[in-house]
C-alpha cells in the first residue's frame, strides 16, 4: 500500500494558490484512477483506490490542518494503515524549481517548507518520497515577501500550463508504483535535465574584457547571444 499526500491549505480562498499544487495533483490523480469519493478522516480528506499501474492499493490524502500542521494528519493515517515512510509519497510546491518542472527525490531536509517541516517532526525524519512541483521564484516585478508569493494565485499564463504539470505528477506516482523508485527517479529526473536549457556563461569572462571598454563587452555578449545588463541567475 502507498500513502500519497498532497500538501496545501483547506478552504476555497486557498484553492488556486501556488502553495496548493499538492492538493491539485491529488485531485488529478484521483480523477485519473477513478478513486472512491473523498471522506473526512484523520483531519484530512481521504480517498482510496487500486492503481492502474502496479496494481497496488493507494491512499490519497489531503490534510485539512493547514500547511504548518500537515504532520498531525499524515502521521496518524500512516500509523493506522501501517504505511512505512518509504511508501509515503508527498507532493509539494518548490520555489527552487522553475514553474512547471517536476522532480523526484527521497529523503532530505525541509528547505524552509513548513509542510515538510511538520511531516518530518511527526514522522521522526524525512525518509519519505517527495515529488517536487516547481512554482519558481517571485519575478522582479513582485512586491512583497516570498510568503505572499506562494499564497497567491497562478497567473493566466501559468494556469494554461498547469494541467501538464499535474498530469506529470500523476504519471510519476504510477511510475513509482509500477517500476520502483530508482527507475522512476532516473527516468523523471533525466528527462527534466534534458528539458532545462543550459544557462549562459556568467561573470567569468566579463573580467577579461572590462579594460577594453564597453564596445568590447558588447561584442563579446553579441557573439554569445547575450544582452548586456541581463539579469543574473
Amino acid at each position: 500500500m502507498w500513502l500519497v499526500v498532497g500538501l496545501g491549505n483547506p478552504g476555497a480562498q486557498y484553492a488556486h494558490h501556488r502553495h496548493n499544487v499538492g492538493f491539485m495533483a491529488i485531485d488529478e490523480l484521483a480523477r485519473r484512477e477513478d478513486c472512491a469519493p473523498f471522506r473526512s478522516k484523520f483531519s484530512a480528506q481521504l480517498s482510496r483506490c487500486r492503481l492502474s499501474k502496479g496494481g497496488d492499493d493507494a491512499l490519497l490524502l489531503k490534510p485539512q490542518t493547514f500547511m504548518n500542521l500537515s504532520g498531525d494528519s499524515v502521521q496518524p493515517c500512516a500509523a493506522f494503515f501501517k504505511v512505512p515512510s518509504e511508501r509515503i509519497i508527498v507532493v509539494h510546491d518548490d520555489l527552487d524549481l522553475p514553474f512547471g518542472e517536476v522532480r523526484l527525490k527521497k529523503g532530505g531536509g525541509h528547505g524552509g517548507h513548513n509542510g515538510l517541516r511538520s511531516l518530518m517532526q511527526r514522522l521522526g525524519g524525512g525518509d519519505f518520497i517527495r515529488i517536487r512541483c516547481g512554482i519558481g521564484r517571485p519575478p522582479a516585478t513582485f512586491r512583497g515577501p516570498v510568503a505572499d508569493f506562494v499564497l497567491s494565485n497562478y497567473n493566466s499564463d501559468e494556469r494554461s500550463k498547469l494541467s501538464e504539470c499535474l498530469s506529470t505528477v500523476a504519471k510519476t506516482v504510477l511510475d513509482i508504483a509500477a517500476r520502483g523508485l530508482p527507475a522512476a527517479m532516473k527516468s523523471r529526473n533525466t528527462r527534466t535535465k534534458k528539458k532545462r536549457p543550459k544557462p549562459p556563461p556568467q561573470h567569468a569572462d566579463v573580467s577579461k574584457v572590462e579594460k577594453k571598454g564597453a564596445s568590447s563587452l558588447l561584442a563579446l555578449a553579441t557573439r554569445r547571444g547575450q544582452r548586456p545588463g541581463g539579469e543574473d541567475q
